[in-house]
């Protein structure tokens, strides 16, 4: 998993979504890989159809061999229907993933076998609801913005990137320079920026933190 969100955080419970999975491509294969999966991945729902059952049953290898003729059917994994996915661009953003989506731990082994090392990992198993932050003071690292830390000074205004899942910053532009491309820009923000910082390592140790990070708040449903 990159490490996207940094501990320093400020959100309620009453504005965190539990209602949808990650889409099957967006799921880790471990939780030392990277990708859409991640905790701190900025979404967009890509399948919110409330007219279908809030979970189903259904075929997924993940549960191993499930074509033996006494088992009476493949579908036996349960999964939520409603999706996510990376929002990038003109997506509207629901909010940001808190937790990962993986299959496996660090050594290979089933995250299902071991709901306890899952939970201290703050991991989902595939097709489980993933909590999603919709607003929120959150710390975040480098691999949840794109452009130089220079872009994030406290004041200005972020946005999505076009990179799904990250954020990019966004400064104000005065009334008599603005752009028909500005104009697009503003009604893309969703947040800004209280401040920013570095982490570096001490003494012989790598900081697990280490590099650049922003303090940013935002609200996914203003």
């Amino acid at each position: 998993m990159a490490l996207r969100i940094l501990p320093f955080r400020q959100y309620s419970d009453h504005d965190v979504v539990n209602m949808y999975s990650v889409i099957a491509g967006d799921v880790l294969d471990s939780t030392t890989g990277t990708g859409a999966g991640d905790a701190g991945v900025f979404v967009k729902v890509s399948d919110g159809n409330f007219d279908a059952d809030p979970v189903t049953y259904q075929t997924n290898d993940y549960l191993g061999d499930t074509s033996y003729p006494f088992l009476g059917t493949t579908e036996m994994y349960p999964e939520v229907n409603l999706k996510i996915t990376g929002a990038k661009d003109e997506d509207h953003c629901l909010g940001m993933t808190l937790y990962q989506t993986a299959k496996n731990d660090e050594n290979g082994e089933k995250l299902l076998y071991n709901p306890q090392k899952q939970e201290e990992l703050q991991a989902m198993l595939p097709g489980q609801a993933v909590p999603i932050a919709t607003k929120g003071i959150f710390t975040l690292a480098a691999a949840a913005f794109d452009g130089p830390i220079t872009s994030y000074t406290p004041g200005n205004k972020i946005k999505l990137s076009s990179n799904a899942g990250k954020v990019t910053g966004f400064a104000s532009v005065a009334l008599s320079a603005l752009t028909t491309g500005d104009l697009v820009d503003e009604t893309k923000i969703f947040g800004h920026v209280l401040g920013t910082g570095v982490r570096s390592s001490v003494g012989p140790t790598t900081d697990q933190f280490v590099g650049n990070y922003i303090v940013v708040s935002f609200d996914c449903n203003s």
